[in-house]
């Protein structure tokens, strides 16, 4: 269990330098990606060690959380389309204003 907790960290924590440190909205919805895998990841692993380990609780709060990711990306991606559209770039530090 140890290495999925490891694993989940690293993930994490490449994730997090990801959005804090890149300018462009599309990398930024890379990293939070990353960020809802290894949270998968915890979800997997905390249910899989754990005393009920024959329930699919676990198993369902992950399918649970893909799903989310799933639409949270959907809507991420179609945002930065429309952005894009609207004043042609994608870098986060040129979009403070976004007044019609």
């Amino acid at each position: 269990m140890t290495f999925y907790l490891a694993l989940s960290v690293l993930l994490f924590c490449v994730g997090l330098a990801g959005v804090l440190a890149r300018r462009h909205a599309i990398m930024a919805l890379i990293g939070i990606e990353l960020m809802l895998n290894a949270a998968n990841i915890n979800f997997i692993a905390f249910w899989r060690h754990s005393s009920a380990a024959d329930d699919l609780s676990g198993m369902f709060w992950m399918i649970f959380s893909v799903a989310i990711a799933a639409a949270e990306a959907a809507v991420g991606l179609a945002l930065v389309i429309l952005v894009f559209r609207h004043r042609r770039s994608v870098r986060l530090d040129e979009l403070e204003s976004l007044k019609g």
